[in-house]
């Protein structure tokens, strides 16, 4: 790659490519917000979280800043700040990553496998080692408390567009009749 604005611009637009749904803060790539869904087999399935990312001027030599917008209960993520304590991230980074990495291999697998031993939230790294199935419940609550898709800007019952509409969903309009008929 022959600058980091191109890798900058490229790595956003492999993002956009893998379906994550992307919101720029601002005119430039540098910083902006994805849509993360909970990992299935985890607690945290069915949760859906904004996060935040800074790319640094670096990028991809240095590493991407990631942080929770809406509240998430686990061990390595910092529950006001929603700053995330993820060692690839944080210090074996390599430009060999690119941020499809970091959604689709970093962030489930922090999610899936978190380091109690190294918390930046100690009420849940505690409770994790002390017992894991209060643990998961107290997950599952703030997914519903906090990780709706309303909790992060989304409505609820946004169809894709590839879903079809049910018979009881469906409901004619009143635009058809004044339409007419195609000529035969």
């Amino acid at each position: 790659m022959s600058s980091p604005s191109k890798r900058r611009e490229m790595d956003l637009m492999k993002l956009m490519m893998s379906d994550y749904k992307v919101e720029m803060i601002n005119d430039g790539m540098q910083e902006f917000y994805v849509e993360f869904n909970g990992p299935k087999d985890s607690p945290y399935h069915g949760g859906v979280w904004k996060i935040r990312v800074e790319l640094p001027d670096a990028y991809p030599y240095k590493s991407p800043s990631i942080g929770f917008i809406n509240k998430i209960y686990h061990p390595n993520v910092d529950e006001m700040s929603g700053s995330v304590c993820l060692d690839v991230i944080n210090q074996t980074w390599s430009p060999m990553f690119d941020l499809v990495n970091v959604f689709e291999v970093f962030l489930p697998q922090l999610l899936l496998y978190p380091n109690p031993s190294d918390p930046l939230n100690g009420e849940a790294a505690a409770l994790m080692m002390r017992d894991r199935a209060a643990y998961d419940q107290r997950v599952k609550e703030y997914c519903e408390k906090y990780a709706k898709p309303e909790d992060i800007g989304a409505k609820a019952d946004d169809k894709s567009s590839d879903e079809e509409l049910s018979e009881d969903e469906y409901v004619a309009s009143d635009d058809e009749e004044i339409a007419g008929k195609a000529d035969p």
